[in-house]
């Protein structure tokens, strides 16, 4: 059957929800006979490019007047006017269309889009990693295949062109991050931390008696000025700086590096989204940059799965053989399972599969929070990259009550405050988007607009 043209009409200008006027008009059309029973409508993709909205709005619209008896799915069909018309036209109401929340939607950062992982793949991986003779003794720094897989993963991925002898595996950037704090630095060393920062480094760090300072970041990332005098280390996450989600600038990175020789600096980057850029290709990463002076971590746990507890250090000869003697003291070493089901899918190409997939999905999804933010004035701050954006809020009142509200209606967001080692001086909103499936991020973020916007 064919879909019917529909008799809409959306004012930009208007002050009423852009999903409240097309479920207004929709509902008007049904009530007054210009749409009859049985009359197939388009698909909310279809509809949301005819109009020139976004999906989101769209989806809440139909949501909307699918909860009221307007309309009905047939399954593999389409979405159709009702037989039965629930009775006379409703008065227009001024809340936006919010669709509801049956479970509970995580919104919060640092989690992959797991359920994007293919099955099929995932057991070929694991039968083909438990194939594999037992160790008699652990590899301190890592599986000689793994290595190979991850030199090659950082040239393809990050234009860092290494071999497999600088490559040490690692348990994921939190474990190294300890190793490095016991290994390399010495109690009562300086740190510097990016303010607002990670602050499960800033834990690990003042868990090995280092002193921890802070260095503001702005939309260019880590300003090297405001490094203090006197660090032995400078953390930080040029990729994508989190929380705030900027990239830092060329010539940010020059004068990082600059200073660090000067100074005697190690800069530990922990590459945190590189391989997640969505509008140019990456900056080279520090390391390539600066070899003499940067570790460079990395690992699985955002781009597949923390479960396989695999990450990456590259880093100078000294530094690397600190962390290797550190080993061979504890007798720690990182498991050898999740880098085996890494080389298995290095090997048959499914990891390079899953990480474009990985970029196409998240970037939709980006580009859905953006046009829907966009569409009802919220501005969005942070690069077109990774898998959270962040929202900024007048106050820390603003910033807890929203937190509670959105809580309140099934929804987990971060706040910024917590990102800050002293007093935060921004507040705002983090609202990742890799955690959830697609259908209940459609259905959040009208949640979030009527929040953001009441």
């Amino acid at each position: 059957m064919a879909e019917t043209a529909l008799p809409v009409a959306l004012d930009r200008e208007s002050p009423e929800p852009l999903a409240v006027q097309l479920a207004d008009a929709l509902r008007s059309a049904a009530s007054e006979g210009r749409l009859r029973a049985g009359d197939r409508l388009p698909s909310t993709r279809a509809l949301a490019e005819s109009l020139q909205v976004s999906r989101t709005v769209t989806a809440a619209a139909y949501e909307q007047l699918h909860a009221e008896g307007w309309i009905a799915g047939r399954h593999g069909s389409g979405t159709y006017v009702t037989t039965t018309p629930p009775g006379p036209l409703r008065k227009r109401s001024r809340k936006p269309v919010v669709p509801a929340i049956t479970d509970f939607v995580d919104l919060g950062t640092g989690a992959p889009w797991a359920s994007g992982l293919d099955r099929a793949a995932w057991r070929r991986a694991w039968r083909a990693a438990a194939d594999t003779p037992p160790l008699f003794r652990p590899e301190r720094a890592g599986l000689p295949d793994y290595r190979e897989a991850i030199a090659e993963h950082l040239l393809r991925h990050r234009g860092l062109a290494v071999n497999a002898d600088p490559v040490l595996a690692t348990g994921g950037t939190t474990a190294v991050l300890t190793e490095i704090a016991v290994a390399v630095l010495k109690r009562g060393d300086a740190v510097a931390v990016e303010e607002p920062g990670y602050q499960r480094a800033v834990g690990v760090f003042r868990a090995a008696g280092l002193k921890v300072v802070q260095a503001a970041v702005d939309a260019e990332g880590l300003l090297p000025d405001a490094v203090p005098a006197g660090v032995k280390a400078v953390y930080c996450s040029p990729a994508h700086q989190y929380p705030l989600g900027g990239r830092m600038s060329a010539g940010r990175r020059v004068a990082l590096v600059e200073r660090a020789r000067r100074d005697g600096w190690l800069v530990i980057e922990d590459d945190y989204d590189g391989e997640l850029r969505y509008d140019v290709a990456p900056l080279p990463s520090l390391a390539a940059l600066a070899p003499d002076v940067v570790v460079h971590l990395g690992t699985t746990s955002k781009i597949l799965t923390p479960t396989l507890g695999a990450g990456w250090m590259v880093a100078p000869e000294h530094i690397a053989t600190a962390v290797l003697e550190h080993r061979d003291l504890t007798g720690t070493s990182p498991a050898a399972a999740g880098q085996r089901v890494v080389v298995e899918l290095a090997r048959m190409g499914d990891l390079g599969r899953h990480l474009r997939k990985l970029r196409r999905e998240l970037s939709e999804r980006r580009a859905l929070i953006i046009d829907t933010f966009a569409d009802a004035g919220i501005k969005v701050l942070g690069d077109d990259a990774g898998a959270h954006v962040v929202v900024l809020l007048p106050s820390a009142e603003q910033e807890r009550e929203l937190m509670r509200l959105a809580l309140e209606r099934g929804l987990r967001v971060d706040g910024l405050a917590r990102h800050y080692v002293n007093r935060a001086k921004l507040h705002g909103l983090v609202i990742g988007y890799s955690a959830c499936s697609r259908e209940q991020l459609v259905n959040a973020l009208p949640v979030l607009t009527e929040l953001l916007t009441s």
